[in-house]
């Protein structure tokens, strides 16, 4: 019989060992050494006939064989290369791809190369241009994509230790394009693989038009090799990116930058930086959003984009661009096209009729002269600015352009041979050719043909003719110009009418006959506008960006692409989020606002224009969409037995969002270096972080892998483990512990916990030990005993420091190994972290709360009790010492958010002692505030929420306790728990912080006001105005200050009001100091005989009035001199429609002059801005600001003698959209029956958040049993009216208000009674 290692080649057996086959293998050449002691051996082996047959009939073959070597190779040695098929010369079609051919012969094995034009070429560099391949002596050299740079000299070079050989073919060929998918090999050249790592990357960006914008990323390749520098190329839509005047690169050995020079929106799209070594590549890409600048004109089109000139001929080009994603107020008329001869600075308009196609030929172009194109967007309301102007085109033949585009042709070294031709000197050129109408619309209408095949050496012109449909009269349209291009296009065409064009050829021997005519062209548009694009459906993509998905246009032809848009639910301003039309049916819409409401729309476009715009889409938030989970860690082995082995890992970082459902487990076996296929453990996932992996075979090496999932799907593979023998475990220690986890991460401490061991040694686990380090540092122990929780509060961290952290466990034998270590944690309290708060009701019950500001969906609080979850959420009362420990709560789709307390017997009995309930922080409804009140009093006061009779107040001023007394007033009233203190009079001394400290039992409170700099200086000086004011009014005073009427009769009386006088009190007018006489002592008037005109001439002046008697004195001023220098500086306010600046003046005449400036610009009266005069008030008042608004302004008055300017400056001013409104959610009118509960909420809006009020009848509201007020996330204000009543009826507002300004959202409720209730009552 044969042994098990020839029966293994020689036989195919099934698995009971039956032979169920032969097999005869291929043996090659290096098997043939030492055969004769090999055939002894096999024919002694061999028991039968049959196998001694087999065994022949392999003999023979190997003797033929040896035979057919002998005559490849006579010398029985070596031959040198030789060409059997030699590769051969190829034409091919730009774009396309070709495969050069050879198949070569040699001994030993020729290694072959391929060069072109005598330059090496590196497939491996560059795998999307370069493909090669060697199988059998045959070799192949395929070029992807060919462009003209393609066109060259290709040769392959085959070298053996005999000599080399080389084989030439040429090539032309077109345009090249990158393939996707790295390639990783090593480079014989250097000796390495290169590793490429792209970091530092740029992100998605956002750039204005005009604006300079930088990508950058920084590249490193290792291993580091002198003198070689990676290739660096740029892509944007995949199209190569070469340097030019709006494009610079910039390849530092380290950093790739690419830098775009005055941003237009033709730059924007998807850009990619490709690392390209002699091993591979590395790609990184991210798209650059390019938004329209701010127009000149509101309401007129943004610029269009994307021009580019076609089908160039000696006088002719097509111009073509793109339509820009804003029309403007109003729907987009037309385009101009403007053309500049390169050299000049004059752009000329070509066309004096606005075209509605996105594409216009361009005729009268001087040939051999080089041309630039821009377009221009019209509607309603205007022009808009240029588009970015299109590359040179240079006026010229289409085959002189090839010519040129080919390069210069190789020396030629051949035989010029000279012969007799007819002379074609005056030959009338024949008809042409193949006449078409290639484009026809309402507004022109293209034609092409060929030149004529008779025309002699002489360049060919033509006229062309047109000829009404129905009539025979032919009518030449060029009669001034011949045309020297095979194109020509005919304007100012009947609309709707038939026509049928035919051509003339001529030259200097006359004029041809003409060519065929076309058929019947009626002129009108050939091209349709595109059907509407099919459903929107957005899909939640990051908490910035979402993905929109929609149907095709069903009915387009030529389409140009798709725009976007997008609102926010309820605003109806939409907002296009891509300036460059998309073509496929997917976008990811950058750029938008956490937690916005959006609608999505779309519409397409072609060279006729946009298409209806598509139904909005459902709405969706913008927040970031549920992923799958990141691949779990730390695979760690547990226990392991004969039979079955004991895994645990760890979860895995990023959840994805949601939470995690499962675990699945594979495992392979490893023989011998060798692995088997992976196979599933478990179809069921597994819900913890261990499991138990049974029917394993002992002594068999296994390796393991975990994957988690989740609702979004399952996640990658984990690291696969190292290769574990399945052998039974005799330490007596335990096994590691697993599942470390941290939570209450903060500067100076983490909270770990853990799970027990699987595997416990010799006796059980009584304890457990933490170990932590720094991120380089030692291993540490963090405490001197052992503790027997499984969890464990670390403290003394150093903030800003990463930790790893490790736990082993033990029993009576000794401490076990350590477990796997967890990640590098920060030790950090990261902003917006909150703490458990403790509260107390009058029960005793105790109430633990926790806030959490970064809830996610489907978020969950999971409150425990030493780190051991309990699902009963509700209070706990404190009762016995089983309710004392650590309380904590971990919020599940979070960064880790979480937080505890403990609650100790000292703490609980803060909260309870002797049946009475205390707080352990008196509360406030009301904290410390400040009142000015008359005769310049000030008033400190604070209301306290709970608290006894025992409760004590201390009164502090800069941490010294003050007392009552001839300075300071206080009072503690415990019936309405209000605080007061008073003081008459605020010195400088009195600048720093009052506080008011109570206590009450074990329970304290305290709150504080500080008064310091401007705070103190401004209340110090208001209370010395109103206590002067106090003082003023003890005397003889005036009312009403000196003021001035004008009276029917056109009399001017200057009155005032006084108070407080008695009969010895004086009272004195005065003219410029002069006194003059009094009328009435109540009401003082002084009346000028006069009419307006006069005022500033004889009577103006400063009038003054004094009051003075034993009680003290008093006087007010008028001045009556010129309008312009009495105005008052230029102030601004804001209302529910916007800003309004004002001035007052003492006197309006009408020949005062006023002129409003906005940076130094006069300001223009329309229906946004307007101007005025109210009375004494001079206005301008600006409806809906905008970002344009901000500035400078000026208010210029003059009044006949002289001007003055007021200047105010805007510029500093906060945005109209932060301004305070009322965006939705009231009705105008609310009818209810009387007895029910009304509730109404109205959304806010604004920042900083407004204050919101309540108003019935001008009467503000406060919060009661009856009325509930509420103003909830600063956005929500709601008001519940409880039992309405027919009282209740009335007009109500709500405002709103912050420093830009206030709104009111103003309601009627009416209550009524119902006919029954009604007669009831009567």
């Amino acid at each position: 019989t044969l042994s098990k290692k020839e029966k293994r080649s020689y036989l195919a057996v099934d698995k009971e060992d039956e032979v169920i086959g032969y097999v005869v293998p291929v043996f090659r050449s290096r098997w043939l050494h030492g055969f004769n002691n090999f055939s002894d051996e096999l024919f002694q082996q061999c028991e039968n006939l049959f196998d001694c047959f087999i065994l022949c009939c392999f003999l023979h073959k190997i003797h033929e064989k040896e035979e057919f070597q002998k005559k490849m190779n006579p010398d029985s040695l070596t031959h040198p290369p030789e060409f059997i098929v030699k590769p051969r010369g190829q034409t091919v079609w730009e774009g396309k791809s070709v495969t050069l051919h050879c198949t070569v012969a040699g001994w030993p094995k020729p290694r072959v190369a391929w060069y072109k034009n005598n330059v090496l070429i590196d497939a491996k560099s560059h795998p999307e241009k370069y493909f090669t391949e060697s199988q059998y002596n045959m070799h192949s050299l395929e070029i992807k994509n060919c462009n003209f740079s393609d066109t060259a000299e290709y040769r392959i070079s085959a070298l053996n230790v005999k000599g080399e050989s080389s084989a030439f073919a040429s090539d032309s060929k077109k345009e090249k394009k990158w393939l996707k998918g790295p390639v990783n090999g090593f480079s014989p050249e250097y000796g390495v693989t290169f590793n490429t790592t792209i970091i530092d990357k740029f992100d998605v960006s956002f750039g204005r038009e005009g604006e300079t914008m930088s990508l950058g990323c920084t590249v490193i390749v290792y291993p580091t090799v002198k003198r070689y520098q990676p290739e660096i190329v740029w892509y944007r839509n995949g199209v190569a990116l070469s340097p030019s005047k709006w494009v610079q690169m910039h390849w530092s050995g380290e950093r790739a930058t690419l830098t775009l020079v005055h941003l237009n929106k033709e730059d924007e799209g998807l850009y990619t930086l490709r690392v390209n070594t002699k091993s591979g590549f590395d790609t990184h890409s991210a798209y650059v959003f390019v938004r329209d600048a701010d127009v000149e004109e509101e309401g007129v089109p943004v610029a269009p984009l994307d021009v580019r000139c076609h089908d160039a001929n000696k006088d002719y080009v097509v111009v073509t661009w793109k339509q820009p994603a804003v029309e403007g107020s109003s729907s987009i008329i037309g385009y101009f096209i403007d053309r500049l001869e390169v050299g000049t600075h004059h752009w000329t308009q070509c066309n004096d009729t606005p075209v509605k196609y996105a594409r216009f030929p361009v005729t009268g172009l001087i040939e051999g002269r080089s041309y630039t194109f821009r377009v221009r967007a019209l509607n309603n309301s205007g022009v808009s600015r240029p588009s970015r102007a299109s590359d040179p085109v240079v006026a010229m033949d289409p085959s002189d352009r090839a010519r040129l585009r080919a390069g210069p042709s190789a020396p030629w070294t051949g035989m010029i041979k000279f012969t007799e031709e007819d002379p074609t000197v005056g030959v009338v050129p024949g008809p042409s050719t193949d006449l078409a109408v290639t484009e026809a619309t309402k507004s022109y209408v293209v034609l092409s043909w060929k030149p004529p095949i008779q025309r002699g050496h002489e360049g060919v012109m033509y006229y062309v003719e047109k000829c009404l449909v129905g009539t025979d009269t032919w009518q030449r349209v060029n009669t001034g110009m011949p045309v020297k291009s095979p194109r020509f296009a005919l304007f100012d065409l009947a609309e709707g009418k038939s026509y049928s064009f035919r051509v003339r050829s001529c030259n200097s021997a006359g004029v041809g006959e003409p060519s065929e005519e076309t058929g019947a062209t009626t002129v009108g548009d050939r091209l349709d506008l595109p059907s509407v694009p099919g459903p929107v459906i957005p899909i939640r993509n990051t908490d910035t960006s979402v993905v929109v998905c929609w149907g095709a246009s069903k009915e387009v032809k030529n389409l140009v692409g798709y725009y976007i848009e997008v609102s926010v639910s309820g605003s109806d301003v939409w907002v296009p989020c891509n300036n460059k039309p998309v073509k496929g049916t997917r976008f990811v819409c950058h750029g938008l606002n956490t937690m916005d409401k959006c609608v999505f729309r779309v519409k397409a476009v072609n060279a006729a224009g946009y298409s209806g715009s598509s139904a909005e889409s459902e709405a969706c938030i913008v927040k970031a969409s549920i992923a799958v989970p990141s691949p779990p860690t730390g695979v760690t082995l547990q226990e392991r037995v004969r039979d079955y082995m004991v895994l645990a890992w760890q979860a895995p970082a990023n959840t994805g969002g949601a939470d995690i459902k499962g675990y699945y487990l594979d495992y392979r076996t490893v023989k011998d270096g060798v692995t088997s296929k992976w196979h599933e453990i478990n179809l069921q996932a597994v819900t913890g972080t261990s499991y138990k992996v049974t029917d394993l075979k002992e002594n068999v090496f296994y390796q393991f892998q975990v994957r988690a999932v989740n609702r979004a799907g399952i996640s990658e593979s984990s690291i696969p483990t190292v290769p574990l023998e399945c052998k039974e475990w005799t330490v007596a220690v335990p096994g590691p512990a697993h599942g470390l986890r941290v939570q209450e991460v903060r500067k100076d401490s983490v909270v770990l916990l853990w799970e027990p061991p699987t595997f416990n040694g010799r006796s059980a686990v009584t304890g457990y030990y933490v170990d932590y380090k720094e991120e380089n540092g030692k291993w540490r122990c963090v405490q001197e005993r052992s503790t027997k929780n499984t969890y464990m509060k670390v403290t003394g961290l150093q903030e800003g420091v990463s930790y790893r952290l490790r736990v082993h466990a033990k029993n009576l034998a000794g401490v076990g190994g350590p477990s796997k270590a967890t990640d590098a944690i920060l030790a950090e309290t990261r902003p917006g972290t909150n703490e458990i708060v403790v509260d107390v009701d009058d029960d005793g019950v105790i109430s633990l709360i926790f806030e959490c500001s970064d809830l996610k969906e489907n978020s969950q609080f999971v409150w425990s009790k030493n780190y051991e979850a309990f699902t009963d959420t509700s209070r706990l009362t404190i009762q016995t010492a089983a309710d004392l420990g650590t309380y904590s709560c971990f919020v599940t789709n979070t960064d880790g958010v979480s937080a505890s307390y403990t609650l100790t017997e000292e703490v609980s009995r803060l909260f309870y002692v002797n049946c009475e309930q205390f707080s352990a922080v008196i509360p406030f409804k009301s904290e410390m505030a400040i009142e000015l009140q008359e005769k310049g009093r000030v008033r400190f006061w604070a209301e306290v929420g709970k608290f006894t009779s025992n409760c004590q107040v201390e009164y502090v001023f800069n941490d010294n306790i003050i007392h009552e007394g001839r300075k300071y007033t206080m009072n503690f009233n415990k019936t309405t728990g209000i605080i007061e203190m008073f003081m008459d009079l605020l010195e400088v001394t009195d600048e720093g912080t009052f506080t008011f400290n109570l206590v009450d039992g074990k329970a304290t409170g305290r709150t504080s006001l500080v008064l310091i700099g401007e705070e103190f200086a401004e209340l110090q000086k208001k209370s010395e105005f109103e206590r002067a004011e106090w003082v003023r009014r003890q005397g003889p005073h005036f009312v009403e200050y000196l003021s001035f009427e004008v009276t029917p009769e056109c009399d001017v009386h200057l009155k005032c009001k006084v108070g407080n006088i008695k009969p010895a009190t004086e009272i004195a007018w005065f003219k410029d100091g002069i006194e003059i006489e009094e009328d009435d002592e109540d009401c003082l008037c002084l009346t000028v005989p006069t009419i307006a005109q006069q005022i500033s001439k004889k009577d103006a002046g400063v009038y003054e009035v004094k009051l003075k008697d034993e009680r003290g004195k008093d006087k007010t001023l008028l001045n009556l001199t010129d309008a312009a220098n009495s105005s008052t500086e230029l102030k601004v306010m804001s209302t529910e429609h916007g800003i309004i600046l004002y001035s007052f003046v003492v006197h309006y005449i009408e020949d005062l002059r006023v002129g409003w400036l906005h940076k130094e610009s006069k300001i223009s009266h329309s229906d946004r801005v307007q101007c005025g005069v109210t009375g004494e008030q001079l206005f301008l008042k600006i409806n809906e600001p905008t970002e344009k608004d901000k500035g400078k302004y000026a208010i210029d008055i003059f009044d006949g003698k002289g001007s003055l300017k007021r200047v105010l400056d805007l510029s500093g001013q906060g945005k109209s959209s932060d301004r305070a409104r009322v965006v939705g959610g009231l009705p105008d009118v609310v009818t209810i029956q009387e007895g029910k509960s009304l509730n109404l909420t109205g959304n806010v809006w604004g920042d900083p958040v407004p204050e919101v009020g309540w108003v019935k009848n001008d009467k503000p509201l406060l919060s009661d049993d009856h009325y509930t007020l509420k103003f909830e996330h600063g956005k929500f204000a709601s008001i519940t009216i409880a039992a309405v009543a027919t009282i209740d009826s009335g007009k109500y507002a709500l405002l709103v208000k912050n420093k830009y300004g206030t709104e009111a959202a103003e309601f009627t409720v009416s209550v009524y009674i119902p006919e029954d209730e009604a007669e009831k009552k009567e």
